[in-house]
């Protein structure tokens, strides 16, 4: 698989503090790669230095074979960039400024008015195009912070937070508009979103304090958390106590937990050892003793909890594979 974005040892020092500290990885065409850490994690740096407007301390970046340092030029043809807040000038039109980003891009005749014209109908702003840009919503703000990032159809495309300010709605149009444009594009999106990284990311890196920790699929991530396989049972309360002890008695479950409990109803929470599958013994002992169970499910896992684990220092849970040095 070809890479689009190439990433090696990447470092950034800002005095005494160094932000990004020696973060590698790649990007395929084709592939959106989802970005996750805290506040102050090295994120918008290491995007930054990706995209040209920071230059690395140490390290290389290269995009569709253009260098960042050597060929800075060549590198932002193939690139859009949707920064943090999506700056724009306040007093243009949305018609005016991508009209400026045409101009600078150095689109031209039919292919300029084609291009604008299909931007606008994907980002769906075509309701603000003659209003002042400082006028307009944070979401409508963002949406053309975004039209401006594709509109000269690049290859690799970087966009910080590209739902931030959006409705749910306005949000699951993004994320669809994402998911098409990745089939000949490689795509990196800085989010806080963790539901964002299942919905529109083929693969997530985590980092903290300027390290990378993680780089694997969602379903890899996923699969680190405790509550990975774990079976919930909604029961009646006065078995919950005796069902509580029966499964702490099977093979391969690590913890019951409750959930909570009303309406004379308990969910039991039965938390396997090292993401088993246990279903199927629990579901036998379930008709063995013919307990009263409004609902049996296996859990996914829980992504909050991963990224808590990873980001808060128990990086040693993952395996040797998954770290990257």
């Amino acid at each position: 698989m070809e890479h689009a974005i190439e990433v090696k040892n990447l470092s950034k020092q800002f005095g005494s503090l160094l932000a990004v500290d020696d973060v590698s990885f790649n990007v395929a065409r084709g592939e959106v790669l989802g970005f996750l850490g805290p506040n102050g994690a090295g994120k918008s740096t290491t995007m930054k230095m990706i995209a040209g407007f920071l230059e690395p301390t140490h390290g290389t970046v290269s995009l569709c074979g253009h260098d960042v340092l050597d060929d800075p030029i060549g590198l932002k043809k193939k690139l859009g960039y949707l920064p943090e807040g999506a700056p724009a000038y306040g007093e243009m039109t949305p018609t005016t400024f991508l009209n400026f980003i045409a101009d600078i891009r150095g689109l031209q005749g039919h292919h300029r008015q084609e291009r604008i014209k299909d931007v606008v109908e994907k980002i769906n702003i075509e309701g603000v195009m003659d209003q002042p840009i400082e006028t307009l919503s944070k979401g409508f703000k963002r949406r053309v912070g975004m039209a401006q990032a594709i509109l000269h159809d690049p290859e690799v495309l970087i966009m910080d937070e590209p739902t931030d300010g959006l409705d749910p709605n306005q949000k699951h149009e993004v994320r669809t508009l994402i998911k098409a444009m990745a089939k000949d594009k490689a795509i990196i999106i800085s989010t806080h979103i963790l539901e964002e990284v299942d919905a529109v990311c083929d693969r997530a890196i985590i980092i903290a304090k300027g390290k990378l920790l993680f780089n694997g699929t969602p379903a890899e991530l996923i699969s680190k958390s405790k509550f990975h396989n774990a079976v919930s049972l909604i029961m009646n309360t006065n078995q919950s106590s005796a069902a509580k002890q029966a499964l702490m008695n099977l093979p391969s479950v690590k913890a019951v937990e409750f959930e909570e409990q009303k309406s004379g109803m308990s969910q039991l929470l039965i938390i396997p050892e090292k993401g088993m599958s246990i279903v199927a013994t629990v579901s036998k002992l379930v008709y063995e003793k013919g307990w009263e169970v409004g609902q049996l499910r296996v859990e996914a896992g829980r992504v909050d909890e991963v990224f808590r684990d990873v980001t808060l220092g128990s990086a040693e849970k993952l395996t040797e594979k998954e770290h990257l040095s």
